[in-house]
C-alpha cells in the first residue's frame, strides 16, 4: 500500500507542475491551457485517492488542511474546466481567470508544503 500512496504523492506533484510550470510559462500573455485542466483533474484524483489511503496506512493527518486543499483544488479544476473550453474555442480568456488558475494552485502547493 505504500508503494501506491509513493506513486499517488508522485503524480499528484506532476498535476501541480502541469498547472504552475504552464501558468509561469504564460506570464507575458496569460490563458488557461487545455493541460492545465489536465494537471488540476490530476491533482483531484491523486488526492482523493491519498486521502482514502490514509487510514488504510493507520497515518496521522490533518483532515482540516486537507478539506482546505481540497475546496481550493475543485475550485482551480472548474476555473481550468472553463479556461481551456475558451481555449479550445479560440475565445479570449481573462486575465484574471488565467492569473486565479495558478495562484491558486500555487496557494495550494503552500498550503502542503508550509501548514504542519
Amino acid at each position: 500500500m505504500n508503494i501506491v500512496y509513493n506513486i499517488m504523492v508522485f503524480l499528484h506533484i506532476i498535476g501541480a507542475a502541469m498547472i504552475v510550470g504552464i501558468w509561469i510559462v504564460q506570464m507575458k500573455k496569460p490563458t488557461v491551457h487545455p493541460r492545465q485542466f489536465d494537471g488540476a483533474a490530476l491533482q483531484l484524483i491523486t488526492g482523493i485517492v491519498m486521502m482514502g489511503l490514509i487510514p488504510a496506512l493507520d497515518m496521522d493527518a490533518n483532515y482540516m488542511k486537507l478539506g482546505i486543499k481540497f475546496a481550493i483544488a475543485a475550485v482551480v479544476a472548474v476555473l481550468a474546466f472553463i479556461g481551456s473550453r475558451k481555449y479550445k474555442k479560440d475565445e479570449p480568456v481573462s486575465k484574471g481567470l488565467a492569473h486565479s488558475v495558478g495562484g491558486l494552485a500555487l496557494l495550494n502547493v503552500a498550503i502542503a508544503t508550509l501548514w504542519q
